[in-house]
């Protein structure tokens, strides 16, 4: 995220769900294969240790040995146990059933040679006879565990320096990971601000002239096309100001004041009403007079110019836009198209555009969401499919 950050380009929700995701399965994944290095180092120490055991344990069993036979001969005479304090021994038959034991540990392998089970180290002897009937022999002595208290730190230090290393070097994977993200960003804006900067000249001239035409004094058929050249006018002014809010990243300094909500609602339907004319839509207003609101005037506008350009872009042929206004909500609910559930989630990310049939960028949505949030207006979206849409705006 600083990468994009540092580089001047906000990601979308779903482009920043890529790159945390990304980033948690390459950290997962750099603590599986350090954690797999570290039980292996382990395992190596370990059986080092018992290797370096393993000599004092077979001198001990061979020294167990000795007494094991010298009371084999002299089982009448001695009939003791032989035991030792340096060691704790055990003797089991050939079917691996117990026949005297002074061990501490109650489950015993005798499978291994040497082992470490919990806190005490084993030693498996096979002796050349089978003295007391014993196969097997078992020498157990106690572990102190100072070869792991010697390795621990080591091994805890070298793990977090191995895990800062990788994270690291996922730092510059994830740059290259993004860098065609980040060029297509950057190929995007620069599209749009050489659009929106070529737009601007034709765009004032072909309103500015339209707008001095007295309709009245035209033909019928004549009228029908200077309205159809009005419509296409009033459509690419509206993209023009979309196109250039997002270039400016909504840093357009704002000029508060109490506006009348009211009159500017009644001048935007105007402002639309030949859009909404060629697919036969009709408005039913229910605004109540001089509601104020303090805002931008442009910015309130264009939030309001967007949700009824959608309104008449996604509604049908003859369709209804219904317009309320109380003094704390506008609502504006079209007989459209509607959204589907799984895609209300990502209505106001930037670029998001659900149906490809319909011209458009992308972006007047996420321009709603970045002015209502910039004056703490709440949002909300109810849809059906087929059905309509209705946006709510409460503050």
């Amino acid at each position: 995220m600083l990468v994009l950050k540092n580089s001047g380009i906000d990601l979308t929700n779903s482009e920043t769900r890529t790159l945390l995701g990304f980033s948690f399965l390459y950290s997962f994944l750099v603590l599986v294969i350090l954690s797999v290095v570290s039980f292996l180092y382990y395992q190596f120490q370990k059986d080092l240790m018992l290797q370096e055991k393993r000599q004092i344990l077979q001198n001990y069993s061979n020294d167990f040995v000795i007494r094991l036979k010298d009371l084999h001969v002299n089982i009448d005479k001695y009939n003791v146990y032989p035991r030792n304090e340096k060691y704790e021994s055990a003797i089991f038959d050939s079917d691996k059933k117990e026949i005297f034991s002074t061990l501490k540990s109650s489950k015993i392998s005798l499978d291994d040679v040497i082992y470490s089970s919990g806190n005490q180290i084993h030693f498996i002897k096979e002796p050349e006879s089978y003295y007391l009937g014993s196969k097997y022999i078992i020498i157990e002595i106690p572990d102190d565990h100072l070869w792991f208290e010697e390795i621990k730190y080591k091994m805890a230090i070298s793990f977090i320096l191995a895990f800062l290393f990788m994270i690291f070097i996922g730092y510059f994977i994830s740059k290259l990971f993004l860098k065609p993200m980040r060029d297509a960003l950057h190929l995007l804006d620069r599209f749009i601000k050489d659009t929106t900067h070529e737009l601007n000249t034709p765009i004032t001239a072909i309103i500015t002239n339209i707008e001095m035409i007295d309709k009245n004094l035209l033909d019928e058929k004549l009228a029908k096309k200077i309205n159809r050249i009005e419509i296409g006018a009033k459509t690419i002014s509206n993209i023009y100001e979309d196109l250039t809010f997002v270039t400016l990243n909504n840093q357009i300094i704002s000029n508060n004041e109490n506006i009348n909500l009211s009159n500017i609602i009644k001048q935007r339907v105007d402002f639309f009403k030949s859009l909404a004319i060629m697919k036969k839509i009709i408005f039913k207003l229910d605004i109540k007079d001089d509601v104020f609101l303090f805002c931008d005037n442009k910015k309130i506008s264009k939030l309001i110019d967007n949700l009824l350009s959608n309104a008449i872009k996604y509604n049908k042929i003859a369709g209804i836009i219904k317009i309320v206004l109380t003094d704390n909500n506008l609502s504006i609910e079209d007989t459209g198209k509607g959204i589907s559930a799984e895609n209300l989630a990502n209505l106001f990310e930037r670029y998001t555009r659900f149906d490809k049939s319909v011209g458009g960028f992308g972006i007047g949505l996420n321009i709603v969401s970045l002015i209502a949030k910039e004056y703490n207006l709440e949002i909300s979206v109810q849809s059906e499919i087929n059905i309509g849409t209705k946006v709510s705006i409460q503050w």
